[in-house]
C-alpha cells in the first residue's frame, strides 16, 4: 500500500485559461452519479477535478461539485506527488493499468486516509485523465501513514519483484527511472555479467550489493544496488526487494580522480605510480616471461631549446601515440617524466621476436613530425630487460632497463639495446665513481694542470689552459675522461665548474702578482653557463684588488650560442665588461650561425684538434677559420698540435697561436715555470739559428 498526498488551492494552470471547467466535465451517466462510493475524475494535465459525485464532495469537504471543480490541486502539491500522477497517466496510456493504493487527502488542510482504486479515463478531448474511486477507509496507524509518506517522497528507488523478475511494486522514485512499467531486474543491467553475478549471489547468500551501470529512462546511469530475498506480503510467494541509489556523479568523480592519479596529463599514458602498483600485482596475475622497455627521445633538450616547449609537447604526445599504436592491447605504456617512457610487455614468446617488433617500432616512431609549419625528425633510444614476475623487484628491473638505455645512447642513439650482466657490472662501477665524486667535490680533491699556448710570431708562452684532474686518495691522479661525463649527466658539473673556475682565477691572480704576463684559460660547460650563479662568481672574482683584467679567458662551446641570441649576447657582454676574454672552444664542430657570430664579443677561436690532426687534408677548412678570425678581429688558436709537420703548416698559414703535446702536455703547477722557460728558450734558439 502507498500513502499519496493531494492538496487543494486556488491558482488556475495555463491549460485552462479561456476554458470553463464545466466544458471539461465528462458526460457521466446518472446511475454512476448516484453511487454511494466516492468517485471523481482528476484531470492530470490541468491539476483539476472535473467530475465528482456527491460522496466525493463529502470526502473532499466541498459544498458541491462546482466548489470542488474550482479548486486548483497544484497549489502546495509536492514535486513527488506531481511526478507520481504523471507516472500514473503514462501507465494508463501505455498499459491500461489499474492501481489500488492508500492515499492521504488533505481537504481543507486536514489529513484523510482512504483506499483508492485508480484507472485511466479518456476525456472528451482525447486526453487521459484519472478515475478515482474510494473503496474504504484505512487504519490510520501513524507508523503506516508515515512509512507510506516516506516511500512516496524518498529519492531512494525501492521496488519489489517476483521470482521471475517482474515488478510487483515500484515507489515513485523507482518508477520514474524505469524504462517502462514492467521493466524486469535483468533488463536493468547494461552488462549481463553483472546480473549473472547478482543472481548467483542471491541464490547463494540471499542478498547482494553492487555498483553497476543500469538502463534508466534518462539513459545509462550508475546505481548502488542492494538486493534481498523476501516474500510478497499479498500472495506469500517468493519475491526480491531491490533498493537503489543513483551514484553516477560520485562514480564519475571517483573515476576521474583515479584517472588523474594514474595518468600523465600531457600524453594520457599511465604514470610512475601506476607502474609501481601494476608491477606489484604482476607476480600474481602473470607467470610467463615479461620485458620492460625504457626509452627516451634523442636530443630532446635541443628540440625544446631550438623550437620551444610547445613543439616539445607536440613531439612527446606524438611519440607516445605512435608507440601506443605499435604495441599490443595487453602491453602497458607509461611516462615516467620528461621525455622518459616505459613499456611493459607481458607473455614474451622470445627475445628475438621482441627485438624484431621493437625494430619496427623504432622505424615507425622516427617518421617526421609536423606541427603548423615546423617539421621535426625525432628518434628514440631503447633499453630492454627481460624478467620473470615472480622473482622480479621493481626498482632493480627498472634500473636494468635504464642501464640498457644508457648503453644505447652511448652506442650512437636511435637504436635498441638489451641488458646484459656486463652492463650491470659497468653500471655498478660507474655508480661507485658517482658516489666518490660527490665526496671529492665536497672535499675539493681536484687540482689543475696547465697546458701552455705559444705565439707563433714571438715564440713566447702567452696563455695556459687550466685542465682539471682528480687527485683520488687511493687511485692517484684520475684523468677527466673518467669523470667529466658522469658529472655532466648527474648535474655535478655545475659544482665542479665553480670549483675549477675559482682555482683558475686564483692562479691568474698569482701569475699577475708574480709579474708574469700570461693569460689563464678555463672551460665553461653549457650547464655552468646557464647556471645563475656564474655571473655572481665572476663578479666576485673581478672585485679582487689584484684581478688581472683581460688575462682570464672563458672557453665556451658553440652549443652555448644556441637559443635566445639576444639574451646570450647580453650575458656575454656583461662578462666581457667585467674584464674577461671570451673564446669559442672546438670551433667548427658544432652549431655556428655566422650571421650571429659578429653579435657576440668574441676574442678567440680555437680550431678543434680533429681538423689539425688531418692537416694538410683539412687545410681549406683551417684556412677558412683563420680568415674568419682575421675578419672579426679574433685570435685563432690551433689545438692538438702533435707533429712538426702540423706546426710548420700552421706557421705557413700565419696561424696566431698553437698548443698541443708536440709543444707540451698539460703539466702540474710546480712544473709550469720550468716548462715555460724551456719553451721560450727553445723559441729564442730557433730565432737565432734562423
Amino acid at each position: 500500500m502507498r500513502n499519496e498526498k493531494i492538496t487543494d488551492g486556488a491558482a488556475v494552470p495555463t491549460p485552462l485559461q479561456g476554458t470553463h471547467v464545466a466544458d471539461l466535465r465528462p458526460n457521466i451517466s446518472l446511475p454512476i452519479d448516484r453511487m454511494q462510493t466516492p468517485l471523481w475524475i482528476y484531470d492530470v494535465d490541468n491539476a483539476r477535478i472535473v467530475f465528482a459525485n456527491a460522496p466525493a464532495c463529502v470526502l473532499w469537504q466541498a459544498d458541491n461539485e462546482a466548489d470542488l471543480q474550482s479548486r486548483d490541486m497544484a497549489t502546495n502539491m509536492s514535486p513527488a506527488v506531481a511526478t507520481r500522477l504523471k507516472q500514473y497517466q503514462r501507465d494508463f496510456i501505455e498499459n491500461d493499468a489499474t492501481f489500488t493504493e492508500m492515499w492521504t487527502l488533505y481537504p481543507n488542510g486536514k489529513p484523510t486516509s482512504v483506499m483508492v482504486v485508480y484507472c485511466g479515463y479518456r476525456m472528451p478531448d482525447g486526453r487521459m485523465a484519472m478515475q478515482c474511486e474510494a473503496v474504504g477507509d484505512t487504519e490510520n496507524q501513524p507508523e503506516n501513514l508515515r512509512s507510506a509518506e516516506a516511500l512516496l517522497h524518498t529519492d531512494v528507488m525501492i521496488a519489489l519483484h517476483d521470482d521471475s523478475g517482474q515488478p510487483l511494486y515500484m515507489n515513485p522514485a523507482a518508477r520514474d527511472v524505469a524504462t517502462h512499467a514492467t521493466q524486469t531486474v535483468r533488463e536493468k543491467f547494461i552488462d549481463p555479467s553483472d546480473y549473472d553475478r547478482l543472481a548467483a549471489q542471491i541464490q547463494l547468500c540471499g542478498e547482494h550489493r553492487l555498483v553497476s551501470k543500469v538502463n534508466t529512462s534518462g539513459g545509462p546511469r550508475w546505481h548502488d544496488l542492494t538486493i534481498k530475498k523476501c516474500v510478497d506480503a499479498v500472495t506469500g510467494d517468493p519475491a526480491t526487494l531491490l533498493t537503489a541509489i543513483d551514484v553516477s556523479e560520485l562514480k564519475i568523480a571517483r573515476d576521474k580522480a583515479r584517472y588523474l592519479a594514474d595518468r600523465d596529463q600531457l600524453t594520457g599514458c599511465y604514470n610512475r605510480s601506476y607502474l609501481q602498483h601494476y608491477m606489484s600485482s604482476l607476480a600474481v596475475s602473470q607467470s610467463g616471461p615479461c620485458a620492460l622497455l625504457c626509452f627516451d627521445i634523442d636530443r630532446f633538450k635541443q628540440i625544446n631549446d631550438r623550437l620551444g616547449h610547445e613543439m616539445g609537447d607536440v613531439v612527446l604526445k606524438e611519440v607516445a601515440s605512435r608507440v601506443a599504436m605499435s604495441i599490443r592491447a595487453t602491453d602497458t605504456l607509461i611516462r615516467l617524466g620528461g621525455d622518459e617512457f616505459v613499456v611493459l610487455f607481458e607473455n614474451i614468446t622470445s627475445a628475438a621476436d621482441l627485438a624484431a617488433h621493437l625494430e619496427d617500432l623504432l622505424s615507425q616512431v622516427s617518421a617526421p613530425i609536423s606541427h603548423d609549419a615546423t617539421r621535426v625528425n625525432a628518434t628514440i633510444s631503447i633499453g630492454v630487460t627481460l624478467f620473470t614476475p615472480q622473482t622480479a623487484e621493481f626498482t632493480a628491473i627498472l634500473r636494468e632497463a635504464d642501464i640498457a638505455l644508457y648503453a644505447a645512447k652511448q652506442a650512437g642513439r636511435d637504436r635498441l639495446t638489451f641488458f646484459t650482466s656486463e652492463m650491470g657490472d659497468q653500471a655498478n662501477a660507474r655508480d661507485l665513481v658517482e658516489i666518490e665524486l660527490k665526496r671529492a667535490i665536497e672535499q675539493r680533491e681536484f687540482i689543475l694542470h696547465y697546458q701552455p699556448r705559444v705565439s707563433l710570431q714571438t715564440g713566447s708562452v702567452v696563455s695556459v689552459e687550466a685542465l682539471v684532474r682528480w687527485q683520488h686518495p687511493d687511485r692517484g691522479l684520475v684523468m677527466p675522461a673518467e669523470f667529466i661525463s658522469i658529472c655532466e649527466e648527474t648535474g655535478m658539473i655545475e659544482e665542479l665548474g665553480q670549483l675549477v673556475l675559482e682555482m683558475a682565477c686564483t692562479k691568474a691572480v698569482s701569475l699577475h702578482q708574480a709579474g708574469r704576463d700570461i693569460q689563464v684559460s678555463v672551460n665553461i660547460s653549457p650547464r655552468q653557463f646557464e647556471d645563475k650563479r656564474l655571473l655572481g662568481a665572476l663578479e666576485c672574482f673581478a672585485q679582487h684588488p689584484d684581478f688581472p683584467s683581460g688575462k682570464i679567458e672563458l672557453e665556451i662551446t658553440e652549443n652555448v650560442l644556441i637559443g635566445d641570441h639576444d639574451a646570450i649576447a647580453q650575458k656575454l657582454e656583461t662578462i666581457a665588461n667585467m674584464g674577461y676574454q671570451i673564446a669559442i672552444d672546438d670551433f667548427g664542430t658544432g652549431y655556428s650561425n655566422l650571421a650571429y657570430i659578429l653579435r657576440f664579443p668574441l676574442n678567440c677561436l680555437k680550431i678543434d684538434q680533429s681538423f689539425v690532426s688531418q692537416l694538410p687534408k683539412s687545410g681549406p677548412i683551417v684556412a677558412l677559420i683563420l680568415t674568419l678570425g682575421e675578419q672579426i678581429g679574433a685570435t685563432v688558436v690551433a689545438e692538438g698540435v702533435e707533429t712538426p709537420e702540423q706546426l710548420a703548416w700552421l706557421k705557413g698559414q700565419n696561424c696566431t697561436q698553437v698548443q698541443g703535446y708536440y709543444l707540451s702536455p698539460p703539466v702540474a703547477p710546480n712544473r709550469l715555470r720550468d716548462v715555460i722557460h724551456t719553451l721560450e728558450t727553445s723559441a729564442a734558439s730557433a730565432v737565432e739559428q734562423d
